[in-house]
């Protein structure tokens, strides 16, 4: 039995980059069943602030591919948790200096403004192999974590992921609860691994297909069809078996 859903953001509760009203639907669906539900996706802690903001049924955001845990509070007030220490953040910015001189025409992306324990940049802009190899092999060399989501090559400092800030997540918020056994976890992408690894129940909706090969753990279930891809799988899933 589902005690709690997990879930990815980019491509997995949207098409793409685009909302729909599925996820709408998804909510209402996980409300009315009252099983709570949590986004953890590789966007920006300002993201983050808008979804607890905007969505009632959304008390908790993990953001930053696990880099920050965001509630809201019996008071109604945001409050944050950061799980990267103070060296690895500056560690991180002065590697954006750098890389800011030595790539001068290489933008991170609009919401790096908004985020703390991670950046990133469009893939779009990464859209030559080359070009990207040579920016992973400077993380590399400088000792940087990277990895890519649906829209962004993510980077930080630190023992950051997913599935290190949903065991905080539990223990904070969660206690009676085990991750592996009563959650479910929707993914579409490289950074959802270790999710995928730490939760039994995983699905990837179909269009996790584009970079099946490239996954060193892959999801316990993936699912089949344009009708599944993003949101659309979530919420079919979701009406068969909660």
């Amino acid at each position: 039995m589902t005690k709690i859903i997990l879930s990815d953001f980019d491509g997995t509760l949207t098409h793409h980059t685009e909302m729909s009203s599925e996820l709408f639907d998804i909510l209402k669906l996980a409300d009315e069943k009252k099983v709570p539900f949590v986004i953890v996706t590789g966007r920006s802690i300002s993201w983050a602030h808008f979804l607890i903001t905007h969505f009632t049924s959304l008390p908790i955001v993990i953001s930053e591919g696990g880099g920050a845990i965001s509630w809201r509070d019996k008071a109604g007030l945001i409050q944050n948790e950061f799980l990267v220490p103070e060296s690895e953040l500056a560690k991180l910015e002065a590697f954006c200096i750098k890389l800011k001189e030595k790539y001068p025409n290489l933008y991170l992306t609009s919401d790096s403004l908004g985020r703390v324990a991670d950046r990133a940049i469009e893939l779009c802009d990464l859209e030559d192999e080359k070009f990207k190899n040579e920016i992973c092999h400077l993380m590399d060399e400088e000792g940087i974590n990277y990895s890519t989501s649906n829209v962004h090559l993510n980077f930080w400092c630190g023992n950051l992921s997913k599935a290190n800030a949903t065991k905080v997540l539990f223990n904070k918020f969660y206690p009676n609860l085990n991750m592996a056994e009563d959650a479910i976890y929707f993914g579409d992408s490289l950074n959802d691994q270790s999710m995928f690894d730490k939760v039994k129940t995983s699905i990837g909706v179909s269009n996790i297909k584009s970079v099946l090969d490239k996954l060193a753990v892959k999801p316990h279930v993936i699912l089949e069809g344009s009708e599944n891809a993003g949101p659309s799988g979530v919420l079919n899933y979701l009406k068969n078996n909660l």
